[in-house]
């Protein structure tokens, strides 16, 4: 019956929109693939997955990571393209070059409406999730085809090749993260020394600050949430700026709803938070 249900949808019926992550896979639900899908699905948006490489991951640190053939993870990248409605892409952890280079080489050939770079370097636990021969390709290859990067200031630091502050400081290092070639810049504000946490947005055309209170809790898969709920706005229609906002104010709900199902000192971020209040 099953079967026959879905043969009876048109085959030229409207897709919803999806959207594609290709990033790392976390075995502890928390971060990554896994926290992107969530995310997706928590915006209402078909979520897809490509995955650039596998963790043995947990609350208290990643223990192992694997990464596989690049031509498997351009198979898995064209088949999402060829069979769904792709609105955006979000990219995640990418471990090396060759697997960067690989993307960058799909995405040109499929040119996808918007691309949200997270470039993730560091996990939460300190764990380093970039080889060094990564960095370049990452700034020649992917920032200039990105829609929004995403660095917190760890990352951020490790793209401008400096110490950044907060203040000032900060202001500056977003006007430099653009000349790196992204069409806008949302640099998070969680690690920066300030009383509050304050997002900074910037595009060609506009400057603005996203606020929210600091909680004194560390959150685990708090960047790939954010990057990916600012896919999903995309992927909706919603504007960079726009898609920005939400996805802070998202991503602070989904902190502030956290838990702990692991036995390590960081919250899993509760990404169903606003269906709990309802």
């Amino acid at each position: 019956m099953g079967g026959n249900a879905a043969g009876s949808i048109a085959a030229d019926a409207p897709r919803p929109a999806s959207a594609l992550s290709i990033a790392g896979s976390d075995s502890g639900g928390g971060a990554g693939i896994q926290a992107d899908l969530k995310t997706f699905a928590a915006h209402g948006v078909h979520g897809l997955s490509a995955i650039a490489a596998l963790t043995a991951q947990h609350t208290r640190g990643v223990t192992a990571v694997h990464v596989p053939d690049p031509g498997f993870l351009r198979a898995q990248i064209d088949a999402c393209f060829e069979d769904f409605d792709v609105r955006a892409v979000k990219l995640g952890m990418l471990a090396t070059a060759e697997i960067i280079h690989a993307v960058a080489d799909a995405l040109e050939h499929w040119r996808p409406g918007a691309l949200v770079v997270d470039p993730v370097m560091v996990a939460t636990s300190g764990a380093k999730l970039l080889a060094d021969d990564a960095l370049d390709a990452l700034r020649s290859r992917l920032l200039p085809m990105a829609s929004v990067l995403t660095p917190n200031l760890p990352e951020a630091e490790l793209l401008l090749g400096r110490r950044i502050g907060p203040g000032a400081e900060a202001d500056a290092a977003l006007a430099d993260l653009l000349a790196l070639g992204p069409d806008a810049v949302l640099l998070k504000g969680g690690h920066l020394a300030e009383d509050e946490v304050i997002d900074r947005f910037g595009s060609g055309v506009l400057r603005a600050s996203f606020r929210s209170p600091r909680l004194p809790v560390e959150g685990h898969g708090t960047g790939c949430t954010l990057a990916s709920a600012i896919a999903a706005r995309l992927a909706l229609g919603e504007s960079p700026p726009g898609a920005c906002r939400l996805g802070t104010e998202y991503i602070a709900g989904a902190l502030a709803a956290g838990y702990r199902p692991g036995r390590g000192g960081v919250m899993v971020l509760d990404h169903f938070w606003r269906f709990r209040e309802a």
